[in-house]
């Protein structure tokens, strides 16, 4: 017979072997203002993960970010830290949905660090996120912005493949937020699901049946803004409101693709610029 102890070392064991195989992806980026338009400054890459830079019209730079991992797996590490300069403007997305896989070892990591100047805009809007089942994730965003920079960011997170028939029946989500404004705290969310996750959202007061959710975060953002977002109809159960200078949107669907469409009327009320990729 195996004996417990046994069995423990036998799993710190498959661990600390799959650790010593995880990816790590590291991108940086500075944007600075050059005459009318935003250029890239700075770039570093490293690991699995990299950043493109589309040939688009406007004065705002658009940056891909690319997995070159194909997805996310237990143990995997990634940070991915962008500045934007005096005056500039910069546009983020992702080249296709991130995919967080079964993991049997810890968390998943996706760190990202914002970092916005005076007079300066950024739009951060990837792909979504498809948590597989048995998938678990930490993510974290820690954004400082100047007292009069513009801050638009949008999440939207998909729990199991539903088009495959597939519910996160097991499984983990932390999705930690943090955003200052002239060196103060302006807002602060974490969502954290863990354990029995499809049982968790079927709950009323978190997503009574949903299987994707979406927040949108403005800075600067008033009322009006809310009054053009409710002025619309939606397929999924929207939720707008402002305060302290800021405008929050939440998105619940019980589909993916509905709830897609919901966030580009949200983003297009509030007139975020969507990336081309998001178009095609």
């Amino acid at each position: 017979m195996t004996s417990d102890l046994g069995r423990r070392s036998d799993r710190a064991g498959v661990e600390e072997m799959l650790l010593a195989n995880r990816s790590r992806g590291h991108v940086a980026c500075v944007a600075r203002k050059i005459g009318d338009e935003t250029r890239r400054g700075r770039v570093a890459e490293s690991g699995c993960l990299r950043v493109r830079f589309p040939a688009v019209e406007g004065p705002a730079l658009q940056a891909v970010v690319v997995n070159t991992a194909g997805g996310i797996a237990g143990g995997d590490h990634h940070e991915l830290d962008f500045a934007v300069k005096e005056e500039a403007g910069l546009i983020i997305t992702t080249a296709a949905a991130e995919k967080a896989y079964r993991s049997i070892a810890p968390d998943a990591r996706i760190d990202v660090k914002l970092s916005v100047d005076a007079g300066a805009r950024l739009c951060w809007l990837p792909q979504e996120t498809i948590l597989f089942n048995g998938g678990r994730l930490s993510r974290q965003f820690d954004a400082e912005l100047a007292s009069d920079a513009t801050l638009i960011m949008a999440e939207m997170t998909v729990f199991g493949r539903s088009a495959m028939g597939e519910r996160l029946e097991h499984g983990s989500f932390v999705d930690r937020w943090r955003v200052r404004r002239g060196g103060k705290l302006l807002f602060a969310d974490t969502l954290w699901l863990d354990g029995a996750v499809t049982e968790q959202l079927a709950e009323p007061g978190v997503a009574a049946g949903g299987v994707a959710v979406a927040t949108v975060l403005k800075v600067p953002g008033d009322d009006a803004m809310c009054d053009r977002v409710r002025a619309q109809s939606f397929a999924s159960e929207v939720g707008i409101s402002a305060w302290n200078g800021l405008v929050l949107a939440r998105l619940c669907g019980r589909d993916s693709a509905s709830l897609r469409d919901d966030l580009v009327a949200v983003l297009t009320a509030l007139e975020a610029p969507l990336p081309r990729l998001w178009l095609n």
